[in-house]
């Protein structure tokens, strides 16, 4: 009888070991965790009245998708006035480069016309003079006045000759690159009249979900202040925390399992850091018996991502694989 109960301890005892061993593989196999959410907040440059919000909590959009713009008047009106500058400081441009217009060199061709048909004249005059001179018709003044008029009509006619060779000129090169560069600036300053305005819309940059929009239309949204607040899906992050007798085998790019609450089966993800600074337990300790206690503001939206079911602040566990 002695021989059958120490035989029936020893097998109570070793059944207990195998049975106590199982739960310490477990325990240090498995350990507590949340997810965490890194957020984006969308905001604009530039300051405004909120005129429009495109999405709303729970949305899911695509990168590119309008999330909100605001009041844009000061700076349509801004740009409206750079385009108006610009295109003077172009025509400008263009007009000195190509010389006078039309009208003005038809003027002084008109001119040069005219001072040809004077010059004219004032040779026929002058060779009518010398030739009465010769006879003595006429005295050496008049002879005189007459060859300094037909001098002076043909002076006129070089004149004016000269000037329409340089009205079919362009201006001088330092006016020309003077005004180019002036066109170089107003074309700035319409770019960046226009960045201004189209900073006053903005558009989702990323896909992800609407975690929460921060102002409501008509509030006075300050310039950097966000105003919708956005999950990419790729941001969604698990920490856990494993004791320093475990952390020497944990290797970047290492696979593990995350179990939760609801969840449809175990989330496979890898690891992306290891700390190398060790830390006190947080006070606060996810476990079985108080997550009872917590509640979580579900957002539920189904995506085909295998952390789809996972959301900031859940409490899971984490299986090193």
């Amino acid at each position: 009888m002695d021989v059958l109960r120490e035989k029936a301890a020893g097998a109570i005892a070793a059944a207990a070991l195998v049975l106590m061993a199982g739960c310490a593989k477990k325990a240090t196999s498995t350990y507590q965790g949340y997810i965490e959410g890194k957020f984006v907040y969308v905001a604009s440059p530039q300051s405004g009245r909120l005129d429009q919000v495109n999405v709303e909590r729970g949305d899911t959009v695509a990168a590119g998708h309008p999330l909100f713009a605001l009041e844009g008047e000061p700076e349509a009106s801004e740009m409206r006035t750079a385009e108006q500058v610009l295109r003077s400081s172009e025509s400008r441009l263009n007009d000195l480069e190509t010389g006078k217009r039309p009208a003005e060199v038809d003027v002084t061709r008109a001119q040069l016309a005219e001072a040809v048909a004077a010059k004219k004249q004032a040779d026929e005059i002058l060779k009518s003079d010398e030739a009465q001179f010769k006879a003595g018709g006429i005295a050496q003044t008049e002879l005189i006045d007459a060859r300094a008029g037909a001098e002076t009509s043909a002076a006129k006619v070089r004149e004016l000759e000269a000037d329409l060779a340089v009205d079919a000129l362009p201006a001088r090169e330092e006016q020309i690159k003077a005004q180019a560069n002036q066109v170089a600036a107003d074309r700035a300053s319409l770019a960046d009249a226009d960045w201004r305005l189209r900073q006053k819309q903005i558009a989702s940059p990323r896909d992800g979900l609407v975690f929460d929009t921060l102002y409501r239309r008509g509030e006075w949204v300050t310039a950097g202040n966000p105003v919708v607040e956005l999950l990419p899906p790729e941001n969604l992050e698990i920490r856990f925390f494993v004791p320093e007798a475990v952390v020497g085998a944990l290797r970047v790019g290492g696979n593990v399992g995350v179990a939760c609450d609801g969840c449809a089966g175990d989330v496979r993800a890898k690891i992306s850091f290891v700390s190398p600074e060790s830390e006190y337990t947080p006070p606060v300790i996810y476990s079985n018996e108080n997550r009872s206690k917590l509640v979580y503001m579900v957002i539920a939206n189904p995506t085909p991502q295998a952390g789809a079911t996972l959301h900031p602040g859940q409490p899971v566990e984490v299986t090193v694989q």
